[in-house]
């Protein structure tokens, strides 16, 4: 629901129009059983869709987890380390709905896509360190799909055609084409019912491909990854107690998550602290003080959103939780983009915000491509069906036990667990993440009253943010950072990642913490860097304009760095 990104950007004019098509079926896909009984049809990818090393492996498929229910992946080996001693990192986006392609083509895969349709290496890639597959879930997320149909797009809604054929009475004939069959009662409609086919899917894959899957594995998320991260990888490790015969362990070593929706009577006062009290860090006091106040009483007024969501979770009901969510959302959350028109997933930019580029959009529903992803449908970044169905539950206005679900994987399980955030992001701000830091284990403890922050230490020689670890456990607040934090700092995320999968200290990268509970970070009890307003925008970037990780605000023309095609 309020976790999809809305982020768009009109790419017509830069050389590329969104054009869905009737999708002819792949051809060839190869067939394998997996564990716990799930067929999994996979092909290997030609190197120049994505991962432009011939030498690197690209594969793809769908894992078969029910009738009707085919969920898409796409995996790539580590380019550095041999891709048999490597580690496993599964990525996931959040939504509910969002695909993992904006994952793997906006922050984290070996690949982005330019303005002209062309795909260029990505050399901050999560899969330098670890082979990394990227999972669309839960099904009608992306190109996971229920049955291919013929159908156009109305009003945000899919409708059903009778053949391959565009009526006359379509208004806008570039939607039709092949969708995935919209049906509510063919995706899942909570976090937790989601967990089942996305450990299927992992089955699934590991049986396929035993070679990658031996030396650990991780799970990184974003967003609604604040419910996804925890609750699936508690849902994990209790399977690995109770293994059939057709199923295997699935070892669970690191769990990341940035600028993760966790705990929403947390997350909706974050919305208040990051804008009116203390506020954020780059000086932008956005309401009026009328303004402040109404959002105060909407927060905090008798029956408002904090009376509503703690009523939601004393019930547990679904329609008690969707009516809160629905209150937080309209009065609480939703006034700074409607009133301020900036972006709510980086407050320094003004909306329509270019960044991350879109472009991979286009790419994927072009002809060519679909044919080389053995694509069943047109792509689709966010599914508002889906994000329906979650909405229905109420599942966003759930704490879901997400704090006992982390505090089971570290102290019972042994998993590191590192949160981050960026810290110009209203959506999920580092404000709410660090609260629900604090608080995620009984106080006092370690990480509340011993440990302090202090500066992540990366190669380049930029200070990119702070750390605060007790053990495995860690946030870090990433400096000049959307919602998207490994976009826009692509150095400080590379190696954060690396050294929590690695069980080294997030800070420096030199300490092992794996085995060490008595490691803690020194330093002040509250990170209080001040950005400024250096970088915020005061007027609209232009579509055409890239990103510069060194200034942390708009860059070249892409003209001026990409060749236009002939």
């Amino acid at each position: 629901m309020v976790r999809i990104h809305p982020l768009s950007l009109l790419v017509s004019a830069l050389g590329l129009g969104t054009q869905a098509q009737f999708v002819s079926p792949p051809e060839h896909l190869r067939m394998v059983m997996g564990h716990a009984g799930v067929p999994v049809r996979y092909k290997e990818v030609e190197a120049g869709i994505c991962e432009l090393d011939p030498d690197v492996k690209s594969f793809l498929g769908y894992a078969d987890v029910a009738e009707d229910q085919h969920i898409f992946w796409w995996f790539f080996e580590a380019r550095r380390d041999s891709p048999e001693e490597a580690p496993l990192t599964v990525w996931i986006n959040g939504g509910p709905g969002s695909s993992s392609m904006m994952g793997l083509f906006q922050e984290v895969g070996p690949c982005g896509v330019d303005p002209y349709g062309q795909a260029y290496s990505n050399p901050h890639s999560w899969s330098n360190v670890s082979n990394m597959l990227f999972i669309d879930q839960p099904t009608q997320t992306g190109f996971s799909y229920t049955k291919p149909v013929p159908a156009y797009k109305q009003g945000g809604e899919v409708v059903e055609l009778p053949d391959n054929t565009c009526p006359d009475y379509v208004a806008d004939p570039a939607s039709c084409g092949t969708y995935t069959y919209p049906n509510l009662t063919l995706t899942a409609n909570s976090t937790e019912a989601a967990a089942k086919n996305f450990w299927l899917t992992l089955q699934g894959f590991m049986g396929a491909f035993p070679q990658y899957t031996k030396n650990g594995f991780n799970l990184a998320t974003e967003s609604y990854g604040g419910h996804y991260g925890p609750v699936f990888g508690a849902y994990i490790e209790r399977r690995n107690d109770h293994l059939t015969p057709s199923t295997v362990r699935i070892p669970l070593k690191t769990l990341l998550v940035g600028n993760g929706w966790f705990d929403p009577i947390i997350g909706f006062q974050a919305f208040y602290n990051f804008t009116v009290s203390p506020g954020n860090t780059y000086g932008y006091a956005p309401f009026t003080d009328d303004a402040a106040a109404a959002l105060h009483d909407s927060l905090y007024g008798a029956g408002n959103c904090l009376d509503q969501l703690r009523e939601c979770q004393r019930s547990g009901l679904d329609s008690i939780c969707a009516r809160a969510d629905d209150f937080c959302a309209n009065h609480v959350e939703y006034p700074y983009a409607d009133l301020l028109g900036r972006d709510e997933y980086d407050i320094r930019q003004l909306a329509p915000d270019p960044f991350p580029y879109t472009f991979f959009e286009d790419y994927l529903n072009t002809p060519r491509v679909q044919q080389a992803l053995g694509a069943y449908t047109n792509f689709t970044k966010s599914n508002g069906l889906v994000a329906r169905a979650f909405h229905g539950t109420g599942d966003d206005a759930r704490d879901l036990n997400v704090a006992e679900d982390l505090q089971f994987l570290l102290d019972d399980r042994n998993v590191t667990v590192a949160l981050y955030a960026g810290d110009a992001d209203f959506e999920c701000s580092w404000l709410g993440v660090e609260a629900f830091a604090e608080q995620l284990l009984p106080a006092p403890h370690a990480y509340a009253t011993e440990a302090g922050y202090t500066d992540l230490i990366t190669g380049d020689g930029v200070t990119h943010g702070q750390v605060k670890q007790a053990g495995r456990f860690s946030f870090t607040r990433v400096y000049e950072s959307g919602h998207m934090v490994p976009f826009y700092q692509p150095v400080a995320a590379l190696a954060l990642f690396g050294r929590a999968i690695g069980g080294l200290d997030v800070a420096t990268g030199t300490e092992r913490v794996a085995g060490n509970p008595g490691y803690r970070t020194k330093g002040t009890a509250r990170s209080t860097f001040w950005n400024g307003e250096a970088t915020m925008q005061w007027e609209v970037v232009a579509a055409n304009r890239t990103y510069d990780v060194r200034t942390n605000g708009p860059g070249a023309f892409w003209d001026d760095v990409v060749q236009s095609p002939r």
